[in-house]
């Protein structure tokens, strides 16, 4: 299985995200099951992707939810853009995203065909969103995709996790437990 080129994709791994209620809960999870999924990666030789959510205060980036709202986040500079204290990401490729999907306006997709990427373990937060909206467009791009389980957090789980589950019907994109990810990985 670990014969394809394969990057981990950490998204949104960030303070902000992690200040509201339903995401908080799975903070010490979250940190744990990516720093193993990111030394899998680094002792299987392949790749770990951060791609992170910033915004510009002068609202030139916002969404358009975020514009009728009438509220930013994530602000360049700001505690909330600052990864998850505990992460040990390093080294890694590291990506500013304004949208949900990694792929857009990023370089994302141009950087693992330049590396010969052809697989990607996905996790982050959140599934019904930017998790979801990764993978669809990996699709896409003619990618493999993968979930981690334990590594991805929803903050409306019956939605996110249906999402996923759709998605691997739809795209062959399965959701993985450790063992699985362990012997794709091959780094243990």
């Amino acid at each position: 299985m670990s014969a394809i080129p394969t990057a981990v994709v950490l998204i949104d791994l960030q303070e902000g995200f992690f200040e509201f209620p339903d995401l908080a809960d799975n903070r010490e999870l979250m940190i744990r099951e990516c720093n193993w999924l990111a030394r899998e990666a680094r002792a299987g030789g392949h790749q770990v992707i951060v791609v992170n959510t910033v915004h510009r205060r002068d609202r030139s980036t916002w969404t358009l939810k975020m514009l009728e709202d009438g509220q930013g986040f994530n602000f360049e500079g700001s505690r909330q853009a600052e990864p998850l204290e505990g992460l040990d990401l390093r080294p890694a490729a590291v990506l500013a995203k304004t949208r949900d999907s990694a792929f857009f306006g990023t370089g994302l997709a141009e950087h693992l065909r330049a590396s010969g990427i052809r697989r990607l373990v996905l996790a982050g937060v959140t599934a019904e969103s930017c998790v979801s909206a990764t993978g669809r467009d990996a699709f896409a791009h003619d990618l493999e995709v993968v979930y981690a389980r334990l590594a991805i957090a929803s903050s409306d789980a019956d939605r996110g996790w249906t999402d996923l589950e759709n998605l691997g019907v739809d795209f062959r994109q399965p959701i993985l437990n450790r063992p699985d990810l362990e012997r794709l990985l091959g780094g243990s």
